[in-house]
């Protein structure tokens, strides 16, 4: 439970926002740059195959040489004074729903902008070798910038409708990006899947979005927030519920969860793109930007803790069998987003080390993503690591920067994640002691799944095909990953030297420390001895020989994770089958009343007009005659009213 005293401090964090003038007029370009080369490869047809994808890579680039000018700028001003507010023109203006298109740059959005602007410029640097042989390059670069721009606009929106535009604008871009070697039945497959399960979750944002308006009567942040010390605790937990629905969706989050693996089937800079810098991060960001509400709902708070364990659990556990290497990073992703969004559950002790973890794990996911990538590259695009071993001699480049991905996301020092998952683990300590048993357990799952994935891969027995020819990248493929790499040392250290992103997110989102049960010391003790034993059961299991077992002879344990612990399966009998049954039964009710009723209609009105059709003599002898004795019955029928 967060003490009184700390939703105080977390309403006070709030800063007023400034109408923005000068260098922060320049706002917009951020998504202005990627939406325009987003148009122009689109739209631009066949004529820009030759030039297109360095245009695709030149416009996030740009955005994040505006967005290095725009932070330098923020750093001269007060920390309280460095929000900004940019209204470009009123957008919606009906009766009281009044949204204005508006931008916001504060902190926590400029800490997001970098981050997309950053890493997603190097995704595109290493698409150009990645996809240098495929047809369709200079449309996929077109998708990649609409899905720069979708997510720019999503956290760079001053109210939750024009978000909501973002938010969407991310599942298109997504959906097109997943299923991009539509020719593939799993890829387009993959693509319908991750829509439908997106659109689930845009419910819940959805109905959140009108529940402000009718509680508040506004949908920006800052109107939002001003109003909510006045709102009923069910209104807010609604709220809450709502966003967290939203935030499932997108982060990947259980129950909403499914579409995340199967999303793998898009190239592999799409799946660094999405589990790093964009789409799996909205959920968090959401989650954060509505500190307002969930600082002011205990209930809300604790049902994004409950998701955030559960998912973090269940999303290691199926890390552990897989053997498709973009699936068992894609499952590890799943569960490293539940350590966020379990840390922004726990409120104001919380909230920054979200923040941190989702920065961390951009570098060091990316990296290993596009490490995945370039030994796929390498293999003929296979991805079964079973097939793979011993590459760290033919690869030598894409082994080292891999391993210090996972020395990042094992949280060994001095490497980021040790900075920001330990972090979630003392907080989360602090909160329950369940909420911090389950983060080191987790710890300990993904050391063993991870050290699986890299001994499978880069050490173990050969087991390559004979036509495998194993070799290492491009320049254009290699350079990304080393300056990732570089991230994943180093980029923990910096955030939090001197409490760096904690002084720098406060004025927005708050902070409180809270100390847990155990000293810190010792805690990391145990983390790491924890992550210890997970590696020493891996290396037990896999250092020498990888063993093809027969799908019958697996354990059930393995069977459910190879399944998704039957995630799918859930989805199928709970609402897919049973929404067959509720379709057929209305098609039944639609043929049987609905039409039987219409063609009852139509069979008594045909009769009338046959009657009436039979009665048409076309003698103007009989037309009269009938007129006569209409107006004898009117007179007749007037009298006996008087009478």
């Amino acid at each position: 439970m967060i003490p009184k005293v700390m939703l105080e401090l977390s309403a006070e964090a709030n800063q007023t926002l400034a109408v923005a003038t000068g260098a922060f007029e320049l706002i917009w370009l951020l998504i202005a740059f990627p939406l325009f080369g987003a148009a122009v490869l689109i739209l631009g047809g066949n004529r820009t195959n030759t030039w297109g994808p360095i245009l695709g890579v030149f416009m996030p680039i740009s955005s994040l040489v505006l967005s290095l000018y725009l932070w330098a700028e923020m750093l001269a001003l007060p920390s309280n004074q460095r929000g900004q507010n940019q209204i470009l023109f009123d957008w919606i203006s009906v009766a009281d729903l009044q949204v204005p298109f508006g931008l916001q740059l504060d902190q926590l959005s400029l800490s997001f902008v970098l981050l997309i602007t950053g890493v997603g410029s190097l995704i595109h640097i290493y698409s150009l070798g990645y996809m240098s042989h495929d047809a369709g390059k200079r449309r996929f670069f077109g998708y990649l910038n609409l899905f720069v721009a979708a997510m720019l606009l999503l956290v760079l929106a001053d109210n939750y409708l024009l978000l909501y535009v973002g938010w969407e604008g991310v599942g298109l871009a997504s959906y097109l990006l997943i299923g991009f070697w539509q020719h593939k039945p799993s890829a387009a497959a993959a693509a319908k899947k991750a829509f439908v399960v997106n659109r689930v979750g845009d419910v819940g944002l959805s109905l959140a979005i009108m529940l402000m308006f009718v509680a508040f009567h506004t949908v920006t942040f800052a109107g939002v927030a001003q109003n909510a010390e006045g709102a009923s605790a069910n209104v807010l937990f609604l709220i809450g519920l709502f966003l967290l629905i939203g935030a499932a969706g997108k982060s990947a989050q259980v129950p909403l969860q499914s579409w995340l693996l199967d999303a793998m089937e898009g190239p592999t800079p799409v799946s660094a793109l999405i589990h790093a810098a964009t789409m799996v991060t909205a959920g968090v960001y959401l989650i954060v930007r509505s500190n307002a509400i969930y600082d002011l709902s205990e209930d809300a708070r604790t049902a994004v803790i409950v998701v955030g364990i559960v998912t973090l659990i269940a999303g290691a556990l199926i890390g552990m069998a897989k053997d498709d290497i973009k699936k068992a990073l894609a499952a590890s992703t799943m569960s490293q987003i539940g350590y966020m969004v379990l840390a922004a559950g726990l409120g104001p002790i919380g909230y920054v080390f979200a923040i941190l973890h989702l920065l961390t794990h951009g570098f060091f996911k990316a990296g290993m993503f596009l490490g995945a990538g370039s030994v796929m590259h390498a293999m003929n695009d296979e991805v079964d690591m079973r097939k793979y071993g011993a590459l760290r001699a033919a690869m030598g480049i894409t082994f080292v920067t891999f391993f210090l991905g996972y020395l990042a996301i094992l949280g060994i020092p001095p490497f980021a994640g040790f900075y920001s998952k330990d972090h979630i683990i003392e907080a989360a300590f602090a909160h329950s002691w369940l909420a911090g048993i389950a983060t080191v357990v987790g710890a300990g799952i993904t050391a063993f799944y991870m050290t699986r994935l890299v001994l499978m891969t880069f050490f173990s027995n050969k087991r390559w095909e004979d036509d495998a020819h194993p070799h290492e990248s491009p320049l254009t493929m290699t350079i990304p990953m080393i300056l990732l790499a570089v991230g994943s040392l180093s980029s923990g250290f910096l955030l939090t030297r001197n409490h760096a992103l904690e002084h720098w997110l406060e004025p927005v989102v708050g902070f409180e420390h809270a100390d847990g049960p155990i000293p810190v010391p010792t805690l990391i003790g145990i983390t790491l001895t924890t992550v210890l034993i997970g590696v020493l059961i891996a290396v037990a299991k896999y250092r020498n020989e990888v063993e093809r077992v027969a799908p019958e002879d697996v354990t059930a344990f393995t069977k459910a994770a190879r399944k998704d612990l039957y995630g799918d399966s859930i989805n199928e009998t709970v609402f897919m089958n049973n929404g067959l049954r509720v379709t057929r039964g209305t098609v039944i009710f639609d043929n049987s009343v609905v039409e039987g009723f219409t063609r009852l209609l139509n069979r008594v009105l045909g009769g009338v007009g046959l009657i009436l059709r039979l009665r048409q003599t076309g003698y103007a002898r009989s037309y009269a005659l009938t007129m006569l004795a209409g107006s004898v019955f009117l007179l007749l029928a007037l009298l006996i009213v008087r009478l």
